[in-house]
């Protein structure tokens, strides 16, 4: 697989195709934030049907394996995924 890298908004959107999957709702009932703290590093909350959730970066890393898999149609496994944090993009993954 080439290098790339994914947005925030397609971070966004691997959570919620990959939530959606999981609990058997429609993608546009998620909603995400995406954070970053010096302590505790990448996570996301979600909120779905009045429900709060919280994933840390091994979840959001997951997420981004589904959306690897289902959108981009490549070997999740054989990507090396790294989240980080741009000054200008916001939260992004590196995709090696």
């Amino acid at each position: 697989m080439a290098e790339l890298t994914l947005s925030e908004q397609d971070i966004v959107n691997a959570i919620c195709m990959e939530q959606s999957r999981k609990h058997n709702i429609l993608p546009e009932e998620v909603e995400v934030e995406l954070m970053y703290d010096d302590d505790e590093g990448f996570s996301a909350q979600l909120e779905f049907h009045s429900q709060m959730v919280v994933l840390g970066s091994f979840e959001m890393i997951q997420a981004i394996r589904f959306y690897i898999e289902e959108v981009l149609q490549e070997d999740p496994y054989a990507a090396g995924i790294k989240l980080l944090l741009d000054r200008e993009e916001g939260i992004i993954a590196s995709i090696q």
